[in-house]
């Protein structure tokens, strides 16, 4: 680990016994406009496949793939599972027009990346995605959120969602999905993780 990385990470011990757990999203009543935006943009099951139109932009991608792997191989140690899952993290975080570091970042303060990490409230996998939110918008296969590429759909999806309610705020957006939309605990956490996983502080 780099000095930079080091002194970065110091202080977030602290914040990850206490915040690494889902809060109880709050299910809300979804107008059928908002269900079936919703619906639409987790049925598509298109392959996380990036496709790029310039070769800088597929050399920095895998630039990317690289260091991350390299950093999270002690959470996720096998080389093949962690390449499936930096892949469809990238693809997933870009496809909802959000920043991957961001959504590692909250894996990372949810989850600690364990695939079937089941927290208090019941929430599942990897985003820990409340289950209710399969049966708004999904096909109500509750299992089905132990899938990676369904869960980071749904997760993605959701903080999306929650992002546009909140016109562009990320703190109440992340609130929203801990279910502690007013406190600022849970969103600095997430924001401490993505410093982590910032590009510029993988190299």
């Amino acid at each position: 680990m780099n000095p930079r990385r080091a002194l970065l990470a110091a202080p977030l011990a602290l914040l990850l016994p206490r915040w690494a757990r889902a809060g109880a999203q709050v299910e809300e009543q979804l107008a059928d406009s908002v269900r079936t935006a919703l619906a639409a943009s987790i049925a598509d099951d298109a392959p996380p496949r990036p496709h790029f139109e310039h070769i800088e932009d597929r050399l920095a991608y895998l630039r990317w793939l690289g260091s991350a792997s390299e950093h999270l191989k002690r959470r996720i140690p096998e080389p093949r599972t962690r390449l499936e899952f930096l892949q469809t993290a990238w693809y997933e975080s870009h496809r909802a027009g959000l920043e991957t570091a961001l959504v590692l970042g909250l894996i990372q303060v949810e989850s600690g990346f364990r695939k079937y990490a089941i927290s208090s409230a019941g929430a599942r996998g990897y985003m820990q995605v409340m289950p209710f939110w399969v049966q708004q918008i999904g096909n109500g296969d509750v299992l089905a959120l132990f899938r990676l590429q369904v869960n980071l759909r749904f997760g993605c999806t959701i903080l999306r969602h929650y992002l546009d309610l909140e016109r562009g705020d990320m703190t109440l957006a992340l609130g929203r999905y801990n279910g502690s939309r007013g406190s600022t605990a849970y969103p600095s956490a997430v924001f401490a993780m993505r410093r982590i996983w910032d590009p510029r502080n993988l190299a």
